[in-house]
This record gives structure tokens, sequence and C-alpha cells, in this order.
């Protein structure tokens, strides 16, 4: 098995003898170990396998090996994404139906809206721990942090979890106002983290340390590892940001069109497939001033170091699980809870002064180090989401499209399989590999299908086309029928209107057919209701605005953290008018 570990370093595919071998072994298990390695904001193209920048051997050596889905959609936003991959069940069941920070306060008391995992969901750790197995987890949860919430009470034997949408990846605190600090539990108690923190490597050093904990005993064990790369603040240790230097100098239009040439190539999308415009608003690369394209350029440069710091901490992580003899009989699922990010968090009205009581900085030559406030910004992330169209929080292929790998033991090497997946297959997938099954009797039953059938070449297809899919966070949703979608996204870069495409030939989503076939629009709408009706979706207004959202739940969290500042500026400010006023009576009695 050191000889696997060499080849997993280089990058290198296995030898079609050696591979036989080790699946013949791991076949003979009915439990193998299971990974679970989800990375936080990265697109369809964002991996290198599946045509992206960053040099991730470790985590191309598990696609080379294993199998790629590229037909596979999650939800627009985290912690929906997170409920549904850790479920089975849709978003609206769990009760993740929106993330917490666009939650409308008269929503809350709403079936499918308590923003925490509500009664009778059943994780795919309570069910394997019911199975017999060992269940760990480290990294963003954002699932709930009141009692009864975090992971120790979800299945999970051990778990050191990040509540809440991010957090700083080289010190203990929070990354945006809405939060007064970065609430880490270790086991469901408050925790701390050490000095020498980077959050990949922690996650990492982590998990190892829990399943180590338990080794001699025969039980296999469930390990979900929530990066925080590749989410905002963008940090990485210098010694990758290096490597990236000068890679994204030509800019977000440059890329967007490499990435589309490249998504040909591979057969993500058919030749000549049209490639959606950037969204109106948004900047043209050449247009930017020369601090400007080195500021955004090294911002990319930063986005591709941290995957490849997390890539590089799943390296020691598989190279640990070989030398303990766990590699041949473990499963691995790689995959994103939803596509790139576009906020560029720092413009936002009053930012900077939180930045400053903060510790933060936006200074290029620091960029990604301690102490910095990285983003890409949204020109970027839509160049990112290539070939698709927008990115994160919308319903739009950008938002929802993203890299899936299935690798490792009872998995052969195969052609990218095309066909539909969904982010509520991977509960029932990996319970299938566990010899696992779900009750009848289940008070929220799973959604999904396990993939296991195609991965095996039992079957070519997981959905049938003529089964209509939908999905909905904060007013954005889609709705997937015979090769067809009609999607509806809301602002700031939506208009709240719904659309028909036809994803065959037009998987960019540039040309809208509602208008040319009504008959299917109207069918694909009804389809759409019956499940917004079956789930309890809360139906928005055209106008609703996660932005104008996120702001409003803000203001009373930043009034409540700093009203000493506050108070201090209203005085300040009164004592100013009153020196003014008693300057200006004198000069009059002087008159």
């Amino acid at each position: 098995m050191h000889k696997l570990v060499q080849l997993l370093s280089r990058g290198a595919c296995l030898s079609g003898v050696l591979l036989a071998l080790l699946t013949a072994n791991a076949s003979a298990q009915t439990q193998p170990n299971i990974v679970i390695l989800l990375v936080d904001d990265a697109g369809l193209m964002d991996f290198s396998a599946f045509g992206g920048e960053a040099n991730m051997p470790n985590v191309d050596q598990l696609a080379a090996t294993g199998a790629m889905f590229t037909g596979y959609r999650t939800s627009p936003s985290c912690a929906p994404s997170r409920a549904m991959l850790l479920s089975g069940v849709d978003n609206h069941r769990t009760g993740m139906a929106t993330i917490p920070e666009f939650l409308r306060p008269e929503d809350r008391s709403k079936p499918g809206y308590s923003m925490r995992l509500e009664p009778g969901v059943q994780t795919v750790a309570d069910r394997l721990k019911a199975a017999g197995y060992r269940t760990y987890m480290t990294g963003k949860w954002h699932l709930g942090r009141e009692e009864g919430d975090l992971p120790n009470h979800h299945g999970f034997d051990r778990s050191f979890a990040l509540d809440a949408s991010g957090a700083d990846n080289w010190e203990q605190k929070s990354y945006l106002p809405f939060y007064s600090f970065a609430p880490w539990y270790e086991d469901g108690a408050p925790a701390d983290l050490p000095k020498d923190f980077y959050s990949s490597k922690f996650l990492v050093d982590k998990m190892i340390e829990y399943i180590d904990e338990d080794t001699g005993g025969d039980a296999p064990f469930l390990a979900y590892i929530g990066f925080q790369a590749i989410h905002i603040p963008i940090q990485a240790p210098r010694e990758f940001i290096d490597k990236y230097e000068g890679v994204f100098d030509e800019g977000w239009n440059v890329l967007r069109e490499q990435r589309w040439q490249r998504a040909q190539a591979l057969g993500l999308v058919p030749q000549g497939a049209p490639l959606a415009p950037m969204p109106e608003g948004l900047r043209v690369w050449d247009d930017l001033s020369e601090a400007d394209k080195q500021l955004y350029s090294k911002s990319m440069a930063v986005n591709a170091a941290m995957l490849e710091a997390m890539d590089f901490h799943v390296g020691r992580l598989v190279a640990h699980l070989d030398a303990s003899g766990e590699l041949e009989n473990t499963l691995f699922v790689v995959t994103s809870d939803n596509g790139p990010e576009a906020s560029a968090i720092v413009e936002l009205p009053g930012f900077g002064l939180w930045m400053a009581l903060n510790g933060y900085h936006y200074d290029v030559d620091r960029l990604g180090e301690k102490g910095s406030m990285g983003f890409i910004g949204p020109e970027w992330a839509h160049a990112a989401a290539a070939p698709s169209d927008l990115f994160k929080f919308y319903a739009a292929e950008g938002g929802i499209r993203v890299p899936l790998i299935i690798s490792g033991a009872g998995v052969m090497p195969q052609a990218p399989i095309q066909s539909m997946a969904m982010v509520t297959d991977i509960t029932p997938t990996l319970m299938d590999f566990a010899g696992v099954e779900a009750s009848d009797d289940d008070p929220v039953p799973i959604n999904g299908r396990s993939l296991r059938p195609v991965l095996n070449g039992a079957a070519e297809e997981t959905h049938s086309p003529a089964t209509p899919i939908g999905l909905e966070v904060s007013g954005n949703g889609a709705l997937f029928l015979d090769g067809y979608k009609i999607t509806r996204n809301m602002p700031p870069f939506g208009d709240g209107v719904w659309r028909l495409y036809d994803l065959s030939q037009d998987p960019g989503e540039t040309t809208d057919l509602a208008d040319i076939e009504p008959e299917r629009m109207q069918k694909m709408r009804d389809h759409y209701q019956q499940y917004a009706d079956e789930f309890g979706v809360v139906e928005l207004q055209a106008d609703f605005s996660y932005l104008e959202q996120v702001t409003a739940n803000s203001r009373p969290k930043l009034i409540a953290q700093y009203w000493w500042l506050l108070l201090t500026l209203g005085i300040v400010i009164v004592g100013s008018v009153a020196l003014v006023g008693r300057l200006v009576w004198r000069k009059l009695r002087n008159v």
C-alpha cells in the first residue's frame, strides 16, 4: 500500500491490475469506511479534475480511480445543501428551507423554516451509527446551535463544529457583522482554537485524532469534513499563494472563455453550446485600473491557493488511512455545497469600519494572510461558475451545478457519469454501500435515491427524465423535466421571472423558451407548484432581495454588539453640537 501513497502524491493513475485487486478486496467488505469531503462554494470547474486551474493532485487521484458526476445538482445555499446532503431529505422538510441570514422574521414559525434540523429528521450519521458505525464530524455545521441542534445530537460520536455560515481561517473570529464571534463547539460544548490554527489543516488533524481514538475494533467509521475552503474570507498560506502569482492576470472575461472551451473539450457541455453573457452591471476587465487588476488577480490566486492547501491536507488524510490499513476499505465522496460566492463583501456600507474594529485589512500585498479579508466578487464568481450562468444563492446552473466525485471501496474507475444526480441522493447512496435500509415508518422519509446502480452499471440513470425534480431556496426555484428546466432567480441578479431552458442544447441558460413553448412552460409551472405545495415552500414576492434581508437581519445584531460605540458617537455628536452652539451664542452676544 505504500506504493499507492506514492502514486497518490504524484497524481498518477493506478495500474489496472492493482486497482482490480484493491476493488475486489474492498467489495468483500459489506460496510466500508466512509469519508465525506465537502468543499464550500466551489463551482463545477473549480476542481482541477473538472478543468480548473488549482493544483489538486489528491482529489484528481480520487476522480481518476472512481466516478465523476457531471450532471449533479445541489441547492444554491449552504445550510439547505448540508441538511439535504446529510439527510437525503428536501430542505423544506429538514427545517433548513433557507439560511438564517436570509430568513424573514415572519417565516420562522412556519414548518421547515425553524433553522434547525426538525424532529424526525435522521442524518446519515444517525442511521449509520445505529448500524454499528463510529461517526465523526469536523468543520462547518451551520444547522443550528441551540440545545439539541449540534452534531452530537444528530448521530456524531465526536465533533468539532462551526455553527455559522463561515469564519476566519487563521484565528477564532467572525468574518461578518451578522456574528459577534466564531461559534466553535467540540462535542456540543463551546471550544477554543489552537494558536497555530489554519482551517484545512486543523479539520484534518482533528479528524485523524478522532479516528485514531477508536482504533483496534472492527467497526467501520463515517468521517464528515466540512471544509471552510473556499468560503469568504479566502485565505491560504503564502507558499501556496505564490504558485498562482500571474496565473489570473488576463482577467475574468478571458478565464470564462477558457473554461467554456475546456468544458466543451471535457464534455461538460455539448460542442457549440452558447456561453451565457456576463450579467448587466458587472465590470469589464480591460476597463479596470492597473491597481485594481493587481488586486483582483491576487484575489483569484488566493482562491486557487486555498483549494490547493485543502487538497494538500486531504492528501495527509489519505496517507494516514493508508498507513493504518484503512484505505482499501474506504469510500470517498467529494463535492461542493453550492456554486461560487459572488459577494463583494468589503463594498457593503459600513463594512470598512467593522473590518477596522475587528482587525481585518484588504491590502493586496498581504491578501490571504492572517488578518486579510479576501473575496473574489461577482465577476470572478461568474467566471468560476463557467460554463454555467450566475453563482451561489441563485437557482441558475452556476449556483447549483457543482462537482461530485465518488471513489474508493466498491467503485471502479469509469467515464464521467452525465445522468442527473441530486444532493439528496448522497445519504441513500451511502446507506446502500453500508447495507443500511430506510424504514417505511421513518417520520421524515428520504426523498433521494441511491446512485449505486449507476456506479456499478446496473442502471443508466438514477432519476428518469420524465420525473419532475424541484428545488427552492429564498425564492430562487427550479424544476427539471425531460431535459428542460424552468427557473426563477431573485434580485439583485435576477428579476423574479420564471424562464424555460432546454439544457440539452443550452446549458448556459441563454435562450428563454417560455413564449415559444407555452404548453411546456405551463406544464412545468404546474409541476413546480405541486412541489411547492407538497413540501411547504413559502412563496416570496418577485422583488425579494437576499441582500436587503441580510442587512435588515444584521442591523439589530450590530446595535447589540456595538451599542457602546454608537453611544460614544452620540455623546460626541451632541457635545460637538452643544459646543458649536455656545460659541455661536457668545459671538452673537458680542456683536
